[in-house]
């Protein structure tokens, strides 16, 4: 029996079915994510979206969707479906659904009449192509199948508009054709593995509109180009591939390489599973580069998320050292005065995060300890100078005080990873000292001194600095009387406000705070800030605090970090619980893992979301696939398995 489980008869009914989003990688750049009715909702939807590194380095949407089309007694059953202005869907393919399946990728079944059709789908790995398997299951007269491809060739951010700049020229390649929309983009090979017939009939369709876009408060209406349609006779048993790539193919190997790729599947047969396999798409590996994208199907590239990230996407892995050194490696290559970039557009690095090169301190600890490298001996220059730049100051006023603490972001740019901005202001700017940027220095100073040896000329330097940063992290951040730590001081303006930050503080190896107040300040976080779906960002008792993470650009942005729900935070809230609490902490932590299991076919099929509204029934929202929330949960797993193994 399947572990995911569909309503077979909530199918048809598109509230159900376009809430519910399918996505698969090829860990090179490109990816493919539609809905399960296989009706787009947003400008990110598409079968084939390939980064095309001469024109911006960006994705591209190249093929949109694709209508198959069945033929009988010269009836025409269009099983495709698109969204027109006014509620209006066309054609209305989703009708005829009856069962769809996400185990080894998505597979759709489809009858009409007396027919029934299955679609399959697989992006193939490493590769800049799509396959499309159809199978006529059942028909009892003869039978035609069209292919009618969709075409876009635009940035993923923005929309494509009929325009006079079109080249509608295309060359016959075996088993179809190839063409270039425009200069600049690569051939797209639309081929089938058996003989087809190409009728062109190129034409533009208007005003096709993405829900999700319009809900966000975006533009929502784009024109696609359809240059004409495959069609092909089928017979009962029948099945054929219809391949889009940037390459050409050879249409007899078609059917090898889509059952070759099939078998390389994660299958989606358990909870662990469908993290393990969310978190193997991450990871993006082209020439001597491999990256962790942040998240799908619209984030990129971020140092912050990287390292958060990294040792629970190992553990996918099978705790692989040469994925893990891979991507490290890429990421020190980018390191400069001390900083990472926190994210990279268009070959431009902006260095604003004052916690990323923290992390990856952070990061280095969690992997000595799962595949055992060896820091010190690796990385010692990197992780020096990061040391040496906070120390004596680097960029953005980023520098240690004479108390020892780490200040940082008086020039009103947010460097923390609460960054969201409205209106060209910081919506929590969070200046001076932050809570978990300190308890993340305090304990990077202490493993480095771990590290160096007690003999080391490292050691004569630094050796009285864990006890000052401690005794001024208490004496800034410690509200005695409420029992939990403040989240940032500033010129004598100390930020009272119950925030999840400090968590980390109580999740640190070397933890600047003492076990009585990890256990007073995790009590509050869990009366306050603890739901099923991750921490709060602000206590629903502050008047500042905003439940919903809806609506437009700057609403959602005022809501992201003031009330939503945020799961890549519980992994430090759960390690730091079940350090306090022990055996008796595992009843919560195993609710906590557990209570993500049906999400597992809501939203991100298989995947875990950005974040979840503050207030409840905390619907999902943001990118549906975030590579630190996926992480956080594999890491949980892993506490609980060790955790079951000491017993």
């Amino acid at each position: 029996m399947a572990f995911l489980k569909f309503d077979k008869a909530e199918l048809v009914n598109l509230e159900y079915s376009l809430s519910r989003e399918a996505l698969r990688s090829n860990r090179a750049g490109s990816f493919a994510s539609t809905t399960i009715a296989g009706c787009n909702t947003r400008k990110y939807h598409g079968l084939l979206i390939c980064p095309v590194e001469y024109l911006d380095g960006e994705n591209h949407v190249l093929l949109s969707s694709l209508d198959i089309s069945v033929i009988q007694h010269e009836k025409s059953f269009n099983l495709g479906i698109h969204k027109y202005e006014g509620d209006l869907y066309v054609p209305r393919g989703h009708k005829y659904i009856r069962d769809f399946d996400a185990e080894k990728g998505s597979r759709t079944t489809f009858r009409v009449g007396g027919v029934v059709l299955t679609r399959e789908t697989m992006l193939v790995q490493k590769k800049e192509q799509m396959l499309v398997k159809i199978t006529l299951d059942e028909a009892h007269s003869d039978t035609r199948v069209q292919f009618r491809p969709f075409l876009a060739f635009r940035n993923i951010h923005k929309l494509s508009k009929a325009n006079l700049y079109l080249n509608r020229q295309y060359a016959q390649v075996p088993n179809g054709i190839k063409l270039r929309m425009y200069d600049g983009y690569p051939e797209l090979h639309m081929q089938l593995s058996g003989k087809a017939e190409f009728v062109p009939v190129p034409d533009w369709y208007y005003n096709v509109e993405y829900l999700e876009e319009q809900r966000r408060g975006y533009e929502f209406k784009e024109d696609l180009y359809v240059p004409g349609y495959f069609e092909v006779p089928m017979k009962k048993g029948e099945t054929i591939i219809f391949s889009a790539s940037t390459t050409e193919e050879k249409p007899a190997g078609l059917k090898r390489r889509f059952k070759a790729e099939e078998d390389l599947r994660t299958p989606l047969d358990s909870f662990r599973n469908c993290l393990v396999n969310s978190a193997q798409q991450y990871f993006v590996r082209k020439n001597s580069v491999t990256e962790i994208l942040s998240g799908f199907p619209w984030l990129d590239v971020r140092s912050r998320y990287t390292f958060l990230s990294l040792p629970g996407l190992t553990l996918a892995q099978g705790n692989d050292t040469t994925a893990a050194l891979n991507v490290i490696d890429t990421m020190t290559g980018r390191l400069k005065d001390g900083l990472f970039p926190n994210t990279s557009r268009q070959h431009h690095d902006f260095y604003n995060s004052i916690d990323a090169p923290l992390w990856f301190i952070w990061t280095l600890q969690q992997l000595e300890k799962q595949i055992g490298i060896d820091p010190w001996k690796m990385y010692r220059k990197e992780i020096m100078q990061i040391m040496e730049a906070y120390r004596n100051g680097t960029h953005l006023g980023i520098s240690m005080s004479e108390n020892g603490l780490v200040a940082g972001g008086d020039e009103g740019i947010p460097l923390t990873w609460m960054d969201a901005m409205a209106e060209g202001q910081a919506i929590t700017l969070r200046p001076g000292y932050t809570v978990e940027v300190n308890a993340l220095w305090y304990n990077a100073v202490c493993q480095v001194l771990q590290w160096a040896g007690e003999k080391s000329s490292v050691a004569r330097q630094w050796k009285d600095l864990p006890e000052k940063i401690r005794n001024a992290y208490v004496d800034h951040f410690w509200i005695d009387d409420k029992g939990y730590l403040a989240d940032y001081v500033h010129n004598g303006f100390r930020d009272d406000s119950v925030r999840p930050n400090q968590v980390i503080a109580a999740s640190m190896d070397h933890a600047p705070v003492t076990k009585e107040m990890k256990k007073s300040l995790l009590d509050v976080v869990e009366s306050e800030l603890l739901t099923q779906k991750g921490l709060r960002t602000l206590s629903p008792k502050n008047i500042a605090y905003r439940g919903l993470y809806t609506g437009d650009q700057e609403k959602r942005d005022r809501a992201v970090h003031q009330g939503s729900v945020w799961p890549w935070l519980l992994e430090h809230f759960v390690k730091g619980y079940l350090e306090v609490h022990k055996r008796s902490g595992m009843i919560l932590a195993r609710k906590i893992y557990d209570g993500f299991e049906e999400d597992m076919t809501k939203y991100g099929i298989g995947t875990i979301p950005e974040l979840y509204d503050g207030n409840p029934p905390h619907d999902p929202r943001g990118a549906i696939s975030f590579a630190p929330s996926v992480a956080s949960l594999l890491r949980i797993g892993e506490m609980i398995d060790m955790f079951n193994k000491q017993k």
